[in-house]
């Protein structure tokens, strides 16, 4: 008799899954979650993913259990637990998403495509999100993204319905965190896994937190309720893509003709158009892996590879820059593993530019600190902040402006770095320039109770800035923008160079015990 295996990856649902709904009508199947040590050893994960991840896998067990079937998790590399399966009893199609990940899941991708030739089984791969595998041009992209997005949802199986595969494998222990090497630390006030939760996120987003969306996402004081928060649970595949699409356009025509919806209807219309966004980052990465490694333009090769600061990289993992907004945000994002995208790209701005940092290591402490760590977002936005995809305008976010913008009464700061709660208004994001007699009347001593900036911020930007556009102006660097537009630029990016001048657009500057079976 023959089956199916229906392998989860990064898509922990049961609901919108395509993979089970081919096995499920093609008979037999087994569902299978396969913990790759070596994937956990790489420099990008961190404890919070690995808790998120088995939160995630309990609320998926309980879904495939209430439509008869039963989750197999299994620890090893993944050709050696499907060669196992496979001599247990043979199977002939493996069921899978398309995964857009980390360089280590492409080679692993590639050896599984490897094994299932050799054992003549039919590895069948279906899309994710609005990702376009073997894209040629960005001209077509968005046609087919919202294809994708306009399918209908596929929904979960019925109660009962699976017709599960019994195979004789003994239950394992959930291996420790330590067995990996993964840091003892995992964030207090982090978001928790599973798709109940990221359903019960989207709804409280859609029914109320939308109105404050727009106008509210770019300050971290009213971020972490004004924005979605859905990050994770689409970066872990709680929740699809497609079905948050579709839901906030109910919702947007639930509420067209509702008096008094007009800040939930602009909230979410703003939020629309950065869910394609989504997609557009991760096409990136799909259609150039080498941009987690390399940079884009390779014209930007040698930039800041053999300037390397470890001072300014110590400084900036431990929160210790001196300038305050950066600060919190590090000590913010220490405790709940988010903070919101304005911030984000303030911190590589600051490590990328005045500190002089490479987008690399800067990306793989991010990497470990962001829950809702996905490789296409992460690795283009690194990029895309530190200047060296050679197609995107140059931003450089002054971290004191910043504060004063987003943050002008203090209270973001003050509630993330406590020595400074009694810092008058006028000195709190410039505090090494406070008199001494002031820092003795609120009780702050600057040099060890906040940090002395490493260096003169105006001084470093205006060096960061000429080094930059010294690699801009070089012949050969301008030649190459436009394969790279073609190949990752949107078509309204591509239009907008056809039409100006290349000056022109560069001058726009509760996890229990670890010792838990899987037997969920």
């Amino acid at each position: 008799m023959t089956y199916s295996v229906v392998w989860f990856k990064r898509d922990l649902r049961a609901y919108d899954h395509a993979p089970l709904m081919h096995a499920a009508h093609r008979g037999s199947l087994l569902c299978v979650y396969i913990l790759e040590p070596e994937f956990w050893r790489q420099p990008d994960s961190s404890l919070q993913h690995y808790y998120f991840l088995y939160e995630s896998l309990r609320d998926l067990s309980r879904q495939l259990r209430q439509a008869g079937a039963e989750l197999r998790v299994a620890v090893g590399d993944v050709t050696q637990v499907l060669t196992q399966i496979h001599a247990s009893a043979a199977f002939d199609t493996l069921v899978s998403h398309e995964e857009t990940g980390n360089a280590f899941t492409f080679s692993r991708d590639k050896d599984v495509a490897r094994w299932c030739r050799e054992k003549s089984v039919a590895w069948r791969e279906f899309p994710q999100h609005g990702v376009v595998r073997g894209l040629s041009t960005r001209k077509v992209w968005s046609q087919r993204w919202h294809q994708q997005m306009n399918a209908p949802c596929m929904a979960p199986p019925e109660p009962g319905s699976l017709n599960n595969f019994s195979l004789n494998w003994p239950k394992q222990v959930w291996p420790a965190a330590h067995q990996f090497g993964l840091s003892a630390y995992d964030p207090p006030y982090r978001q928790r896994g599973g798709r109940a939760l990221g359903v019960d996120v989207l709804q409280d987003f859609l029914l109320e937190r939308s109105s404050a969306y727009r106008g509210g996402i770019s300050s971290p004081l009213t971020a972490p309720t004004a924005c979605s928060r859905l990050s994770p649970y689409l970066a872990w595949g709680c929740l699809s893509m497609r079905e948050v699409v579709q839901a906030t356009n109910k919702r947007l025509l639930q509420i067209a003709t509702q008096p008094g919806a007009e800040w939930h209807r602009k909230g979410l219309e703003a939020f629309t158009s950065r869910l394609h966004w989504h997609c557009h980052f991760i096409q990136k990465l799909e259609s150039e892996p080498e941009l987690e490694m390399h940079n884009l333009h390779r014209g930007y090769d040698d930039l800041r590879e053999s300037e390397w600061n470890p001072e300014h990289f110590a400084a900036l993992v431990a929160g210790r820059t001196g300038w305050p907004m950066v600060d919190a945000c590090v000590a913010m994002l220490r405790e709940t593993g988010w903070i919101n995208f304005r911030m984000r790209a303030m911190l590589v701005s600051v490590a990328s530019y005045p500190l002089w940092l490479h987008w690399r290591p800067v990306g793989l402490w991010l990497a470990q600190q962001f829950l809702d760590y996905e490789p296409g977002i992460h690795w283009s936005q690194m990029q895309m902040q530190a200047g060296t995809t050679g197609i995107n305008t140059t931003r450089i976010y002054n971290p004191i402006k910043q504060a004063q913008d987003y943050d002008h009464q203090g209270k973001f700061v003050r509630r993330w770095l406590p020595a400074l709660r009694q810092v008058p208004d006028n000195w709190l994001f410039q505090p090494w320039c406070m008199p001494s007699e002031v820092q003795k009347r609120c009780g702050v001593t600057v040099g060890l109770d906040i940090a002395i900036p490493l260096v003169d911020l105006e001084v470093a930007t205006r060096e960061a800035k000429a080094k930059i556009y010294a690699v801009r102006a070089k012949a050969e660097v301008r030649e190459a923008k436009a394969a790279i537009l073609e190949k990752h630029g949107s078509h309204q990016t591509q239009q907008m160079y056809e039409k100006c001048n290349p000056r022109q657009l560069r001058q726009k500057s509760d996890f229990g015990s670890q010792q838990q079976s899987f037997d969920f």
